[in-house]
């Protein structure tokens, strides 16, 4: 009870000094979001976070939809780690394609190196641009992440650190255009993308544009 009180009134505090940011998330239950392509528990909330379990997992995304914003969450990888952000997402078919993932990824785990490509590293646009790395936290600890998608530019922080700062309109290539269609989305749902690994998120917050 007390740290679920500690989250609501650290929420309460960023609300303060955001002007203009809505809390997505009451720290209490997924109102306000629905789940698609849940496998076992989905995502569960526990002591204010939004946890998704390393047996769960699937699509959390948000009920209504957000063209421009900006968008601040903390979260907290386990060992391994992977999940992403979907921006301007359909609830139907792979977000990373028909709409766009934002990578969620313990990058450095031994599971991964040699085995992903760059723009496949945490922060990337998942497979059309990559982020600069070296910037996120230790599996175990805190990440901040802002994400702010205005018209055809996607501007990324971890940490305080910009890691991505592109314009979709810089991809030109037909054939990636035909394989990722979601960079030419105006708007669609946020959320959570999980892949069976344990993922943590607090304090999740939006300013449309």
């Amino acid at each position: 009870m007390r740290l679920f009180l500690l989250t609501a009134i650290l929420a309460a505090s960023l609300s303060a000094q955001e002007p203009g940011f809505t809390a997505l998330f009451n720290g209490k239950n997924l109102d306000g979001w629905t789940l698609v392509g849940g496998k076992g528990p989905g995502y569960v909330v526990k002591d204010g976070i939004i946890v998704c379990p390393p047996d769960g997992g699937g699509n959390l995304f948000t009920e209504k939809e957000y063209g421009d914003f900006v968008l601040r969450l903390e979260y907290k990888l386990s060992p391994g780690g992977n999940n992403g952000v979907g921006i301007r997402a359909p609830l139907a078919g792979d977000v990373a394609y028909q709409g766009m993932e934002i990578q969620i990824l313990d990058d450095t785990h031994e599971r991964y190196k040699g085995r992903i490509k760059s723009e496949q590293h945490s922060g990337s646009v998942y497979d059309v641009f990559p982020a600069r790395t070296g910037f996120q936290k230790p599996a175990g600890e805190w990440n901040e992440y802002e994400i702010t998608a205005k018209g055809s530019n996607i501007h990324i922080k971890v940490n305080g650190v910009t890691i991505i700062h592109c314009d979709l309109n810089d991809v030109t290539e037909e054939k990636t255009i035909k394989r990722h269609p979601g960079i030419r989305r105006a708007s669609g749902h946020v959320g959570f993308l999980g892949h069976g690994t344990l993922v943590e998120f607090r304090n999740v917050r939006i300013k449309p544009l």
